[in-house]
């Protein structure tokens, strides 16, 4: 894992982003939210660049997007 600024900063706010996903999705019991709230803090563990960890939050935010909107 990188321990650079970019990286550190990149990592809080994805988890951020997925722990409020995870707390909305228990509280309204939507299973989707849920689901992508616990991804979205887990998977900074495994990515090193914070480019790419940008890059798979964005996916992930839009693939649920994607599934609650069509």
């Amino acid at each position: 894992m990188d321990f650079s600024a970019g990286s550190l900063f990149a990592n809080l706010i994805v988890s951020g982003v997925g722990f409020f996903l995870f707390s909305y999705g228990r509280k309204t019991t939507d299973i989707p939210k849920v689901v992508v709230g616990l991804v979205m803090m887990a998977y900074p563990y495994f990515v090193s660049s914070a480019t790419m960890l940008i890059g798979i939050a964005v996916a992930l935010v839009a693939g649920l997007w994607l599934f609650d909107t069509y």
